[in-house]
């Protein structure tokens, strides 16, 4: 029986170490977006490998701590094969199946198999904002139609709507009584860059915790991320954040991600737990991050430094979960 999240409850879902994962399913966006954080386009990269693409879906299916597979992109729907083999499989293990669409299918009557996708996925988040609204044929009736289909298929709705400058409420756009909303910030990655510079710099100490960090990210290419970082996904950031794998890697490559002492400082203390072993000149969460990870795989001494430092933190952060279950 397929599982139907809330936001708060994918949300809470996240923060536990293993339960959910993102597979990028494609870099293909028919929408192209001028705001598009990764850069998709129309005839972007999407699955050549299907053998390997099969056995990285069927890695994820045979996790056991694993309850909820967020497939994202590009724009899912654009990889129709993928998609279909994608929901099925990991619907059959048993994981809640959300995905992350901008209705694109729906500039017109909805196909029978789009409607077949979404009878077996739980939750779906409908992007809505203003950019979608201005590509050719996102407008109008689309996201409305988009909607009503995912609704009677019976999953549950969540529209996906932009931030308005300076993080402020969003721009009045499409709403339905029957969704939740859920905001997102402006982000100045992929094409988005051009619109949304980004801000000015912070001393470390602003930052908390990582949430991205909650969010590995699995490729249909089989590269995966220890984050949902657009940035690091297409590329861009240290090597030690990515691994290639085939089907069989995929639940090391991801416990090797929660067992590294630099991730797991950012998770539980921030990059305040990094200070002394990199230098606090970071303008974003990120800097800090990249930084310590070149620093720790080209120099064991701080690797074993960041190490007792992460055993430590996490001592503290289960001593404080046992204190507030009493």
């Amino acid at each position: 029986m397929r599982r139907r999240l809330t936001h708060a409850g994918a949300t809470a879902l996240r923060r536990v170490p293993g339960a959910t994962v993102a597979l990028f399913l494609t870099d293909r966006c028919p929408v192209e977006c001028a705001h598009c954080s990764v850069g998709s386009v129309a005839r972007g990269p999407t699955i050549t490998d299907r053998p390997l693409f099969e056995g990285i879906v069927g890695g994820l299916a045979d996790l056991p701590g694993l309850r909820a597979v967020a497939i994202t992109g590009g724009e899912p729907f654009a990889e129709r094969r993928g998609l279909e083999y994608a929901v099925r499989r990991l619907g059959d293990a048993g994981k809640a199946v959300v995905v992350f669409t901008s209705g694109s299918w729906a500039r017109r009557a909805v196909p029978a198999w789009v409607r077949a996708v979404l009878a077996s996925v739980g939750t779906v988040y409908l992007s809505t904002d203003v950019f979608h609204a201005e590509r050719p044929g996102m407008g109008g009736g689309t996201p409305a139609r988009a909607a009503e289909a995912v609704l009677a298929a019976g999953c549950h709705l969540v529209l996906q709507v932009l931030a308005g400058p300076d993080g402020g409420p969003p721009a009045a756009g499409f709403t339905h009584p029957a969704a939740e909303v859920s905001v997102v910030p402006r982000l100045p990655a992929g094409r988005g860059a051009r619109h949304f510079p980004a801000g000015p710099g912070r001393p470390s100490a602003d930052f908390g915790p990582c949430a991205l960090l909650d969010s590995p990210t699995v490729r249909y290419d089989g590269v995966v991320t220890a984050c949902c970082n657009e940035s690091v996904i297409t590329g861009s950031g240290p090597d030690a954040l990515r691994r290639r794998v085939t089907g069989a890697g995929v639940g090391a490559a991801l416990a090797a991600f929660r067992a590294d002492p630099v991730l797991r400082l950012m998770r539980t203390a921030g990059p305040v737990g990094l200070a002394g072993v990199v230098p606090d000149t970071a303008r974003s969460v990120c800097g800090p991050c990249w930084a310590a990870a070149r620093r720790a795989a080209a120099d064991p001494a701080a690797r074993r430094v960041l190490a007792r430092r992460a055993a430590y933190a996490a001592g503290l952060t289960s001593g404080a979960a046992e204190g507030g279950a009493e």
